[in-house]
């Protein structure tokens, strides 16, 4: 196969660039994790699992996300895009100094939480009018709760404004079931949670008049969250039908013409993954396990250094030895991170996508140090 590295850059990608990427994942049976970020710490720590397992990583924030990466003090009704584009800053100062492709993405947005995707948008376009290209890489409209002729309609109306910066539109059809980001599904049909042929397609056949940057998160049994073996029944095999029929209906030769992504994936078996990534999904959302892999690093910091961290001096070695090496935040939040990198990984070799991108990890010195300098205007526009 062609390699990655000889046709998409390191850094973040957008366009064109996003397009080489993902049709390469399609055409190689490999998908790329896609982690929620919540803090600088969170995207770090995936951005070096993505360098230390050689392969591309997206990084992709919530409405939660961002008002958290924004602070839970602020209460401006802009808080949570601001959040957003903030986190996405940090990202595309960071991204070039691990050497890898990194997609910038905004995470499930219901029809309530539209204004949060109308102040994403608006950072785009201020983004593109001065560097010739968006902010965020792909977006992502969740509007599975509505009527699908709704859902596609809006999906489509959205897509139109994006395409016109060559931002990826990824979309729902279907419900994914559980509880994820204020959105509960705990207590769905069971029949909702599989999405048919013709819904795909349905969507698939309005988007493409607007363009060919777009995804589909197709229902098939999915559900956010964690839960005990035997309570979600997956069906990926049905992904497959999916991209059968529609290569039936457009009679084409590809045998995978749409970009599937998976949602809901935490408990799934490596089975269940591969035939996933084997009917064309190109792209995978992970959270809970990297949220309980971030925690688990701490919890096994506080349980090793105990009696360390019990007071700013006195410990086993002595009354009046100091603590302060053990209740750094650089040295807790640190731990937190080497486990979720390990997660992160985890996710990478299941995923197949480990190994696709030797990491170009640039010389000592070879990057400004201000990569990223925003003129002057862009952040006012944005209320900043």
């Amino acid at each position: 196969m062609t390699a990655l590295t000889d046709i998409v850059p390191p850094g973040v990608v957008t366009g064109d660039n996003l397009v080489k990427l993902l049709e390469h994942a399609r055409a190689n049976a490999y998908a790329i994790p896609a982690f929620n970020c919540t803090s600088s710490s969170v995207a770090n720590a995936a951005l070096e699992a993505g360098m230390k397992s050689n392969c591309p990583v997206m990084i992709q924030v919530s409405n939660g996300g961002g008002a958290f990466y924004a602070g839970k003090a602020i209460k401006d009704p802009n808080h949570c895009a601001v959040g957003a584009v903030a986190l996405a800053l940090h990202v595309r100062t960071m991204a070039k100094y691990y050497g890898i492709p990194v997609v910038l993405h905004s995470d499930h947005c219901a029809k309530k939480l539209l204004p949060w995707f109308d102040g994403m948008i608006e950072a785009d376009e201020a983004y593109y009018k001065q560097y010739g290209e968006p902010l965020f890489s792909s977006h992502m409209l969740d509007l599975s709760e509505e009527p699908d002729d709704e859902n596609i309609e809006i999906c489509a109306q959205y897509f139109e404004r994006l395409a016109k910066m060559q931002i990826w539109l990824e979309m729902e059809i279907g419900i994914t079931g559980g509880e994820e980001d204020g959105v509960n599904n705990e207590d769905v049909d069971p029949e909702k949670l599989y999405t048919s042929p013709e819904q795909v397609y349905a969507v698939y056949e309005r988007l493409s008049k607007v363009g060919p940057m777009f995804s589909i998160a197709a229902a098939f049994g999915n559900v956010h969250g964690v839960y005990k073996p035997g309570n979600v029944t997956l069906q990926p095999e049905r992904l497959g039908g999916h991209q059968a029929y529609a290569k039936q209906q457009l009679g084409c030769d590809n045998d995978k013409p749409i970009f599937l992504v998976m949602h809901g994936g935490s408990g799934s078996s490596d089975e269940e993954i591969k035939t996933a990534v084997k009917h064309g999904v190109v792209k995978m959302n992970i959270d809970t396990d990297t949220q309980w892999a971030y925690w688990d690093g701490m919890r096994a910091f506080e349980k090793d250094k105990h009696d360390y961290l019990q007071g700013q001096i006195g410990n086993p070695t002595g009354p009046d030895k100091p603590n302060k090496k053990c209740y750094d935040p650089r040295v807790w939040i640190r731990a937190a991170e080497q486990s979720m990198i390990k997660r992160c990984q985890v996710s990478m070799d299941k995923l197949g996508c480990a190994g696709t991108y030797p990491a170009k990890i640039p010389e000592p010195k070879s990057l400004p140090v201000y990569d990223f300098q925003p003129k002057q205007g862009f952040l006012s526009k944005l209320g900043l």
